[in-house]
């Protein structure tokens, strides 16, 4: 998808472009620019005394990549594979350094533009997902996305502090 106005790899004049998927019925979205690939789900290597977030590891070229399970990282039950389940591999960063994760998802729909005018503050109430995990909600025509904020929902310090007191309560 080519726009002669874009200034930057995922901004348009006045926007960003955004990859959106599915979890159940619900649309979500994330920053184009953090996403690296979307491979087809595959076997995953469980890891033991891992929070019900972490699937397990993806090898990826040679990397080890953790896959989250987004419907359990959002407090909901594990995510059910279906057909169109795949993984989105993005770009987290810990401690200044990049490092790859991958999402699992439900299916991914496709890359729209929204324009920064059509995105609005995150609500206060009535979402299925922390307020800190939500950048905004962006406007496509009568409906609304979800606009994750990837450095709060998929912080890597945080999700390693979870694995940590995950261990620790295994071994007591």
């Amino acid at each position: 998808m080519t726009n002669p106005t874009s200034t930057n790899a995922g901004e348009t004049a006045g926007g960003q472009q955004f990859l959106t998927f599915l979890l159940g019925k619900e649309v979500f979205a994330m920053d184009i620019r953090t996403v690296r690939e979307i491979i087809q789900y595959g076997p995953l290597t469980s890891v033991p005394l891992m929070p019900d977030f972490v699937r397990g590891v993806i090898n990826l070229r040679g990397a080890v990549v953790p896959v989250i399970d987004l419907h359990a990282r959002f407090g909901r039950p594990v995510a059910e594979i279906g057909k169109k389940t795949c993984i989105v591999i993005f770009d987290a960063v810990r401690e200044g350094e990049r490092t790859e994760l991958g999402l699992l998802v439900d299916a991914v729909s496709e890359v729209v533009d929204i324009p920064s005018g059509q995105i609005e503050p995150p609500p206060s109430f009535g979402t299925a997902v922390r307020r800190d995990f939500i950048q905004g909600m962006g406007k496509l025509g009568e409906r609304f996305v979800i606009i994750l904020a990837p450095d709060k929902a998929f912080d890597v310090d945080d999700m390693a502090r979870l694995c940590e007191a995950t261990q620790e309560s295994a071994a007591a």
